[in-house]
């Protein structure tokens, strides 16, 4: 079976219909073997009281990005993937502007996927360093 980048960004993107990330405006825009990109605009709808991106909103943009990085490697007909832990750390703050989250495999098992996703500003400044494990189940009908 062979890569196939346009169909990933296209399935990943319809899963946002109707979801947070739909709320947040994420949006994933670009993807390899290995790895998954997602992008999330920094604006009133993602600020913590003090004008600054939430962490829970990076967070949020983390989780999604290394969720569906994990359903390329499975087959959505059979299989199901949930985030089981999450750890990040905020190293940047950002008012406004736009984000990027790229998440990369560190471990591809066959039930257990841990990925490290770095959140970047616009001018590739390290925002947010998280990693993320999820699980991979049998799906239920």
């Amino acid at each position: 079976m062979s890569f196939d980048k346009d169909k990933v960004l296209e399935r990943c993107n319809n899963y946002c219909y109707n979801t947070l990330m739909e709320t947040l405006e994420m949006k994933f825009t670009d993807a390899g073997e290995d790895f998954l990109v997602a992008t999330m605009p920094v604006n009133p709808r993602v600020h913590q009281p003090m004008g600054l991106l939430h962490g829970g909103a990076s967070v949020a943009l983390a989780e999604s990005v290394g969720s569906a990085a994990s359903m390329m490697f499975v087959n959505p007909e059979k299989q199901e993937v949930r985030g089981i832990e999450i750890s990040a750390n905020h190293l940047r703050s950002k008012r406004e502007g736009m984000v990027t989250a790229t998440a990369k495999i560190i471990h591809k098992g066959a039930s257990i996927h841990l990925w490290e996703i770095r959140i970047v500003d616009e001018h590739e400044k390290l925002v947010s360093l998280c990693k993320l494990t999820t699980m991979v189940l049998p799906r239920k009908r």
